[in-house]
C-alpha cells in the first residue's frame, strides 16, 4: 500500500518537520541565481529593483526568468533525494508508488488526456472569443521556451508531487495513522502555499478554492490509485502545455506562449468549473480504466503498519 511505505516507527514527525526545513533551505539556494540575475540587473543596468511577484515575472527576459525559476527545483528534487536518504532511509520509489517500479503508461495517459483537454478547450475558447486572444508566437523563442520546459518542468513538477503528494502524505499519515487527515492537510498547504501568485493579485482568494481544490483531486488520484504516478502525468501536461499554449499578463508563468490571454479572468470558468465539475468527470475516467474500488476506506480509513524489510 502507498501511504504506508512511510510508516515506519523511526519515522517520528519530528523527522518530517526537520526534513521540511531541509526543502525550504535547499529552494532558498535554488534560488540564488534568479536573484543575482535581479541584483545585477538593478546594481549594473539601474533598474528599479520589482517590488512584487507579479513585477519580478515581467523584470527579466521570459525565458531566462523561466529557466531560473525551473532550475531552482533541481536543488528540491535533490534536497529531498538526500533527506529520504539519510533521515528517513527511504527510496524515491517509495514516495512515488506502491509498484514495483514506476508506471510510466499511466503517466504517458494522464498526461495525453489533460493536454487533450487542454489544448480542445482552448481551442474552442479561441475560436468564439478571439478577441481575447493575441496570437504571438515567435518561432526561436518558442523552440527556446518549449527546450527549457521539456527539460525543466520535470524538476518542478516532480518536486511538488514528491513532497506533497509522497513526503508530506505520508509524514501526516505517520502523525495520524488514518488517510484523511494526510489528504486534507496536504490539499490545504498545496492551495495556501500559491497565495503569492501574481493570480491572486489578479482575482482576488477565491482563485486559492482552485489551488486547493487541485490538490484535493491529485490527493485522491494518488490514494485511490496507491501512486502518484496519474498526479504525475497531470501536473506536467498542466504546467507545460500551459505554458507552452497560452500566457497573460497576470500568470505565474510568463512565456513566449503561443497565444496570449488578455481577457478578464472569471471565477466561474476558472475556479468553479474545474473544481466542481471537471476534476470529478477525471476520477470517474481514472476509475473505471484502473478498476478503483472501496473509496470511503482508501480516502478516509485507519492506516495499518506494514514489515519493512
Amino acid at each position: 500500500m502507498f501511504i504506508e511505505q512511510g510508516i515506519r516507527s523511526e519515522n517520528k514527525f519530528w523527522k518530517y518537520l526537520f526534513g521540511s526545513v531541509l526543502l525550504f533551505g535547499a529552494s532558498l539556494i535554488g534560488q540564488l541565481p534568479l536573484l543575482m540575475g535581479v541584483l545585477y540587473e538593478t546594481l549594473v543596468h539601474k533598474k528599479k529593483y520589482p517590488d512584487s511577484n507579479a513585477a519580478m515575472m515581467h523584470f527579466l527576459e521570459p525565458n531566462f526568468t523561466l529557466f531560473l525559476l525551473l532550475f531552482s527545483f533541481v536543488f528540491v528534487f535533490g534536497g529531498i533525494y538526500f533527506v529520504l536518504r539519510n533521515l528517513h532511509h527511504q527510496s524515491l520509489l517509495s514516495i512515488i508508488t506502491s509498484r514495483a517500479s514506476i508506471d510510466w503508461k499511466r503517466v504517458g495517459f494522464s498526461f495525453s488526456i489533460w493536454a487533450a483537454f487542454t489544448i480542445g478547450s482552448t481551442t474552442v475558447f479561441y475560436v468564439l472569443h478571439p478577441e481575447d486572444f493575441v496570437l504571438q508566437f515567435q518561432g526561436v523563442p518558442f523552440l527556446i521556451l518549449f527546450a527549457i520546459g521539456l527539460v525543466l518542468f520535470p524538476f518542478q513538477i516532480g518536486s511538488e508531487e514528491l513532497i506533497f503528494r509522497g513526503y508530506l502524505m505520508q509524514g501526516f499519515g505517520n502523525l495520524a495513522h488514518n488517510r484523511w487527515f494526510p489528504l486534507l492537510m496536504t490539499s490545504l498547504i498545496f492551495g495556501l502555499l500559491h497565495i503569492a501568485n501574481p493570480e491572486v493579485d489578479k482575482m482576488g482568494y477565491s482563485i486559492l478554492i482552485y489551488y486547493i481544490g487541485t490538490g484535493l483531486f491529485l490527493g485522491v488520484t494518488t490514494l485511490m490509485d496507491e501512486g502518484m504516478e496519474l498526479a504525475l502525468g497531470f501536473h506536467f501536461a498542466n504546467n507545460f502545455i500551459g505554458a507552452v499554449l497560452v500566457t497573460s499578463d497576470w500568470s505565474a508563468f510568463q512565456t513566449y506562449a503561443i497565444l496570449k490571454d488578455v481577457s478578464n479572468p472569471s471565477s466561474l470558468v476558472d475556479v468553479l468549473l474545474p473544481v466542481v465539475v471537471i476534476f470529478p468527470i477525471l476520477l470517474v475516467l481514472f476509475a473505471r480504466k484502473y478498476q478503483w474500488t472501496n473509496w470511503k476506506e482508501q480516502l478516509t480509513g485507519k492506516i495499518n503498519k506494514v514489515n519493512h524489510n
